[in-house]
């Protein structure tokens, strides 16, 4: 297997992503109303947020997720069949392993939580939702982006 090297500027692309996906998803007119509703989120204790914390940390946070998705779309593969070469190297195949993270990490973490927080189902769709499709997009730009 010849050595593959990363893609800085594409993980921190990548890292990118979930600001724009939460800025949407996260909006009144999407599901921002439910989420503040199913997480208990008032308007007065979201304006005691530190936005240079929550969001540099988050961005952090990104960083992490994006870096773990690379190797799930550039290694691997079946004998004779190795990822990171063509035809791997779509938008399509790296969003396929990326919503794979997203359901079989992200969902039953959230879901695991949310249970023990006594959360209610919409909150956990919601929330699992948005990173099933966030981490799709990351794995789909760290994929295409070669």
């Amino acid at each position: 297997m010849e050595e593959m090297n990363i893609n800085w500027l594409a993980i921190v692309a990548a890292s990118i992503l979930p600001m724009v996906v939460g800025f949407i998803w996260y909006n009144p007119k999407v599901f921002g109303t439910v989420w503040m509703k199913e997480s208990g989120m008032t308007e007065e204790k979201a304006k005691q947020m530190n936005p240079a914390k929550t969001y540099g940390l988050a961005l952090v946070m990104a960083f992490l997720v994006a870096f773990f998705i690379w190797p799930q779309v550039f290694l691997g593969g079946g004998p004779g069949e190795p990822h990171g070469v063509e035809p791997f190297l779509t938008f399509k195949h790296g969003a396929l392993h990326g919503s794979m993270v997203g359901l079989f990490v992200a969902l039953p973490v959230l879901a695991t939580n949310s249970l023990f927080e006594q959360k209610s189902f919409k909150y956990v769709l919601i929330n699992a939702g948005y990173w099933v499709v966030t981490m799709a997009l990351m794995g789909g730009l760290i994929n295409a982006w070669t």
